[in-house]
């Protein structure tokens, strides 16, 4: 397969004037979060309206990844759904990034910019898609299979998937952080993946990035100890070869240094007495 190259980026779609939109938008960076990581029960219930209304839209755009759409034409997809629900995309203009969602194919690990590129036949394709409404932020991601997959590739993408699941049973307070990583590190080793360390989970609610760091590898400094009430995202990132990896010069598209493949899923969490709830579910 080709590696993927940059294509055409096309205008900044636009959002009604009667949607809000996060304090980040129009600014060079967000306002650093001051809040707390434990939500009390009426944000809860507000970042679960975000969460399912962005699972929805990760589920209808996923419909259509299918050889010979444009990754731009997944964009609008995303952007009229949530825009029709009264819902910001939050991608957009969050740092500057020009687009309603993330596409990320093959060996783009994360942070593609929806473009002129051509899905093609047995290509993967990775959604990351957050609304914004009510104040607060509910982010998820999936990678779909579009046309005839590879059985290596299907494998990560299916492995990826599991390593989610695992890290999500390991969530219980009292724990530390670096449990969901250490679970997702020991499973992606029995396949010789790499799991991508820079970019990580986070906090998610009243801001799109809290200051919570997730890390998806086992990392002995992530010790902040898991509560009830806590609201995060966790994503790992898994890689067919090196964990390593560049930037383009777009400043956003990561990808893998050795140009194998990357898979992503992620969900938003609540932590609960005994354990999480998935928030993201449509």
């Amino acid at each position: 397969m080709s590696p993927v190259v940059p294509g055409i980026v096309s205008p900044e779609r636009p959002v009604p004037p009667s949607i809000a939109r996060p304090e980040y938008v129009g600014k060079a960076r967000p306002a650093p979060f001051t809040g707390s990581e434990v939500k009390d029960a009426g944000t809860v219930e507000r970042i679960r309206v975000a969460a399912q209304l962005a699972a929805q839209a990760l589920a209808e755009v996923g419909k259509h990844v299918a050889p010979g759409i444009t990754t731009d034409e997944l964009d609008a997809i995303g952007h009229e759904f949530l825009v029709e629900r009264g819902a910001y995309p939050s991608t957009l203009g969050y740092r500057g990034f020009p687009k309603s969602l993330c596409t990320s194919v093959n060996e783009v690990i994360c942070h593609g910019i929806p473009d002129s590129t051509l899905v093609r036949d047995g290509d993967i394709v990775n959604i990351d898609i957050t609304a914004y409404i009510d104040g607060v932020h509910g982010d998820n991601n999936a990678t779909f299979l579009a046309g005839d997959v590879d059985e290596e590739t299907r494998l990560l993408v299916e492995r990826t998937q599991e390593s989610l699941n695992r890290a999500i049973k390991a969530v219980k307070p009292g724990r530390a952080i670096n449990v969901i990583g250490r679970v997702i590190e020991s499973y992606a080793k029995r396949f010789g993946y790499g799991v991508v360390r820079e970019f990580t989970g986070h906090g998610v609610g009243e801001s799109f990035h809290s200051g919570l760091v997730v890390p998806h590898y086992d990392d002995p400094g992530s010790t902040t100890i898991i509560e009830p009430g806590m609201v995060f995202t966790v994503e790992p990132m898994l890689n067919l070869g090196t964990h390593e990896w560049t930037m383009w010069d777009d400043g956003w598209t990561v990808v893998t240094r050795d140009g194998r493949r990357s898979a992503q899923f992620e969900h938003t969490l609540l932590v609960t007495e005994n354990g999480a709830e998935i928030l993201t579910l449509p």
